[in-house]
């Protein structure tokens, strides 16, 4: 299965408005005889194209797939149907298909008297296709906030100043992000202000996301670099706008605008979803994050963090939203944690994964492979490292397939968003480490403070990956800290590159 997530993962930001898929087939041997993954809309599906590979030898075999296999007529016939005529006798998949014109391939399945498992590496799975799933079960795209800034929240200097906050090294990352959107949208400010390109650069291989531009009253220059024949791009005017000259295949999308006189993003959304769009990047700026943020339209959110700090005359990354007091703040999910050079790369989200899962707890039981201890199925040094990416389209973390794919590093504590339990001396956690230099914290050896914190030997940490209740959860960490990436534009406001 872990062979499948990462095929999926090769296809990354290429599938829209269909998800990333993977699919390996084994002969009644139990040998691999062929492999495939879906490679974009109206082209064969994995499975069909992991068949097409294995031939004869997939009679009598399994196929073990990433998302239940479809069972609907679209531009492809039935993944279900293929499986049959194959003669596969066993399927095991991952993550339920939650697209209701597309699901019930399970179900014809058993029905044919094929042996049919699902639920398999499910977490590693939906990380891995995140953005789609997200979408689907939202109605609407998937909507990933993502800036640049200081350690104080600031995104330019008090004189506009912004290159770079951060370093090379986010900045790729940040590229290597937005090949993984299908689009990627800025305000008429930062398209003002900046003059942002929004193309794909750093050597970030894939194909460019569309281009989205709110100018409500189409004053968009017909020279602004967004323009360009890098890529297509939407230019979002208001309904009583004049047309803008725009060159190439650049298109006007009008849309209506609220009393408050600004556009209105859920119909932007609606249209947006209606053309195929499955996942929106939102790189600037910070009326627009704050706009998303009250209407609740944020499902994530990806800060690159730099070790500067600029003040308070500085420009912030976010806008006021109306949070007044501190429970009306918007409260994040912890996800991942990565150092890109000096700063560090943080991926939060609003909510739970959709389906039910978290960002830091896994479905304990969807692993059956698991290794015995290893609550998430991964047993391995990928298991709780800050390794980096791997591949510049994957922006995924700690050898997982997925761009956004898992936890910080699969805690072992009930409490879903928690930096506990951990064991690897490479981990983040905050708290409930047991690697040498924390000894004496996590996993405590004294018998006594073992029994007041349910800890049940030295090995083990306390049942919430507490060290000790008087420490809570907050302690400092030891290791090197993750890095954030950098932005492009000239006002860091915006976080544009």
């Amino acid at each position: 299965m872990r062979r499948a997530v990462a095929l999926a993962a090769s296809a990354l930001g290429r599938t829209s408005p269909n998800p990333v898929v993977g699919c390996v087939i084994l002969g009644a041997d139990g040998s691999l005889v062929g492999e495939g993954f879906h490679r974009g809309a109206g082209r064969p599906h994995a499975e069909v194209e992991a068949l097409a590979v294995a031939g004869e030898r997939a009679r009598g075999g399994t196929a073990v797939v990433t998302l239940e296999p479809c069972a609907h007529q679209g531009r492809t016939g039935p993944c279900a149907d293929a499986l049959l005529r194959a003669g596969i006798a066993r399927v095991v998949y991952a993550v339920p298909d939650p697209d209701q014109t597309a699901a019930g391939g399970a179900r014809r399945l058993r029905d044919a008297g094929v042996e049919v498992t699902g639920g398999v590496l499910r977490a590693e799975a939906e990380h891995g296709n995140e953005l789609w799933l997200t979408a689907v079960r939202r109605g609407r795209p998937c909507v990933t906030w993502k800036f640049g800034g200081t350690l104080d929240g600031r995104a330019a200097a008090p004189d506009g100043t912004s290159r770079w906050i951060t370093g090379p090294e986010s900045r790729q990352d940040a590229h290597a992000l937005r090949a993984a959107h299908d689009a990627v949208l800025v305000g008429s400010g930062t398209l003002r202000t900046d003059d942002p390109h929004l193309g794909l650069r750093h050597g970030v291989a894939g194909t460019p996301p569309l281009r989205v531009v709110l100018d409500r009253d189409g004053t968009v220059s017909p020279y602004a670099r967004v323009l360009d024949d890098a890529a297509p791009t939407l230019v979002v005017t208001g309904p009583h706008a004049p047309e803008p000259a725009l060159p190439g295949r650049h298109e006007v999308l009008r849309v209506p605008v609220t009393d408050d006189g600004a556009l209105d993003l859920p119909v932007l959304f609606d249209r947006l979803w209606g053309r195929g769009v499955r996942s929106v990047l939102l790189e600037g700026g910070a009326r627009l994050a704050a706009s998303c943020v009250a209407q609740g339209l944020l499902d994530r959110v990806v800060a690159y963090v730099a070790p500067v700090v600029l003040g308070a005359a500085a420009r912030p990354v976010l806008g006021d939203f109306g949070a007044s007091t501190l429970l009306a703040g918007l409260r994040l999910r912890p996800g991942e944690v990565t150092r890109l050079g000096d700063d560090v790369r943080l991926l939060l989200r609003t909510r739970e994964l959709p389906g039910g899962t978290t960002p830091a707890l896994e479905h304990p039981n969807d692993h059956t492979d698991a290794e015995p201890g290893c609550p998430t199925g991964r047993a391995g040094p990928e298991s709780g490292s800050f390794t980096g990416p791997t591949g510049p389209e994957s922006g995924s973390f700690a050898g997982r397939a997925g761009p956004e794919s898992g936890s910080f590093t699969g805690p072992a504590g009930p409490e879903p968003g928690s930096f506990a339990g951990r064991t690897g001396v490479e981990s983040a956690s905050f708290t409930g480490r047991a690697g040498p230099e924390r000894a004496g914290e996590a996993g405590r050896t004294d018998p006594e403070r073992a029994r007041r914190d349910g800890c049940t030997g030295p090995e083990r940490t306390c049942p919430q990956g507490r060290a000790d209740p008087e420490r809570g959860r907050g302690e400092r960490r030891t290791g090197p800290v993750p890095e954030p990436v950098g932005e492009e534009g000239r006002a860091a406001e915006r976080g544009v590159a």
